[in-house]
């Protein structure tokens, strides 16, 4: 187990994991998916339907605020941000919902469309959430994923592993989705709505968007997850760099438990 780190522990590690601070996402691929997200292309949207006009200089500005990437938008090329401390306010803010869960013994879905990466931490929560007493919902284990050309090519059959939902390709690897469908498919196999979805890109946009408690993290790139908390439809969104080598959110891992009272 990783020793819990103090804030300013944390916040060294993540600079220097590049999790925040200058990340590989870049600023290129920030900018271009601000401009799909406010063309509402539904690959950029994580199921969400957002309420306010949200143009690509509404998605930069906000993004600017709630993410830290770069303000000017004269800044079209190179190095982009994240600001370690709105990571860290963030999973404090889902940390203090996970530990509500917890003392309410709540019903939880949880998932992740980054089953490499970000997998380990949500395994951790559910892991943290069962042994507090929490019943982690696991429904339409085996749901195809139907063709659908505008989320991408997404074959494959929702999977739960270690209580977290995944696509699973029909070679059996585990597929990185933006998809909305997987939580909608588990939502509708359940006759009582969760209380609480913990996830990322589709998974906590649409369980936001269809009124249930979500919290999530998105990378800069990400922009709905950043404009469903805005609106009010996702709780806590924590921004980071959502594809560094596993091992190196430990830190943060151990942070999240121990703010969830989980650790």
């Amino acid at each position: 187990m990783t020793q819990t780190p103090t804030r300013d522990q944390l916040r060294s590690h993540l600079v220097t994991s590049r999790i925040a601070g200058n990340v590989a996402t870049t600023r290129q691929n920030n900018l271009e998916n601000f401009g799909r997200m406010s063309r509402r292309e539904p690959l950029y949207l994580f199921g969400l339907r957002p309420a306010g006009r949200w143009s690509y200089e509404d998605v930069l500005a906000l993004m600017a605020e709630r993410c830290g990437v770069v303000a000017d938008p004269a800044h079209t090329s190179g190095q982009d941000t994240i600001d370690p401390d709105r990571t860290i306010d963030r999973l404090a803010a889902m940390g203090d919902r996970i530990m509500l869960a917890a003392k309410r013994q709540e019903r939880v879905v949880v998932g992740t469309g980054h089953p490499i990466g970000l997998r380990p931490i949500h395994a951790a929560v559910a892991a943290g959430l069962a042994a507090a007493g929490c019943t982690l919902l696991t429904p339409a284990g085996g749901w195809a994923h139907p063709d659908v050309p505008e989320l991408g090519e997404q074959s494959g059959r929702l999977d739960w592993v270690d209580s977290v939902g995944v696509l699973r390709s029909p070679a059996g690897t585990l597929k990185h989705t933006h998809s909305p469908l997987l939580v909608e498919a588990a939502l509708a196999a359940l006759d009582t709505p969760p209380d609480l979805v913990v996830g990322d890109h589709g998974w906590a946009g649409a369980a936001g968007q269809a009124g249930i408690d979500a919290v999530g993290f998105a990378d800069c790139n990400d922009p709905a997850l950043f404009v469903g908390e805005a609106e009010g439809r996702v709780i806590s969104c924590v921004p980071l760099d959502d594809n560094v080598d596993p091992r190196l959110y430990a830190p943060l891992t151990a942070y999240l438990l121990d703010r969830a009272g989980l650790g």
